[in-house]
């Protein structure tokens, strides 16, 4: 049920609430969060800076658990990428050689050829995904969403008993 308050809070804030590029840049970092693995000094930095920043959180959690899922469809390229900065550059050596030997860069396991790719591919991506997401969001509140609450299926859904029992349970004040 967890994640059913995500996604629930997630559609609130696209109605209203938080600017577009607040929900956008949530869930651009949360993407890239989402992609790499999750306990490296990076993963672990990133969710800090997405905490300090005034983003989206719904979103950030929302695009982390997306692209944890899919994360692993693009681990072959993830591969690909991390092998060709690791190995094929042969002027990245030398760097690659200090950075391992400095003190806390082993814990970011930049060694690992899909972590390095993984995270490289996130930062790459995540201009697209924060442009995409910033669009959806002013078409959602402009006319998207208007529409999506008068389908039938949303009504039906809405209006379902696990939903009303679900909101009856998170109204409880434990």
């Amino acid at each position: 049920m967890f994640w059913l308050q995500i996604v629930a809070n997630f559609f609130k804030v696209l109605r209203a609430g938080q600017t577009p590029r607040q929900v956008a840049a949530g869930f651009a970092l949360g993407s890239i969060a989402g992609f790499t693995p999750l306990l490296t000094l990076q993963g672990i930095l990133l969710w800090l800076v997405i905490l300090l920043l005034d983003i989206n959180l719904s979103a950030a959690i929302l695009a982390f658990t997306l692209g944890s899922l899919i994360a692993y469809l693009f681990d072959p390229l993830f591969h690909e990428v991390g092998y060709l900065l690791l190995v094929s550059i042969d002027g990245l050596q030398p760097f690659w050689t200090t950075l391992y030997n400095a003190p806390l860069a082993p814990l970011t396991r930049f060694n690992n050829t899909a972590v390095l790719g993984s995270l490289v591919g996130g930062i790459i991506l995540s201009p697209a995904v924060y442009a995409a997401m910033k669009k959806f969001i002013i078409a959602y509140r402009s006319h998207l969403g208007v529409k999506i609450e008068q389908w039938r299926i949303y009504q039906v859904i809405s209006k379902s008993w696990i939903v009303r029992w679900y909101q009856k349970v998170r109204d409880l004040a434990f």
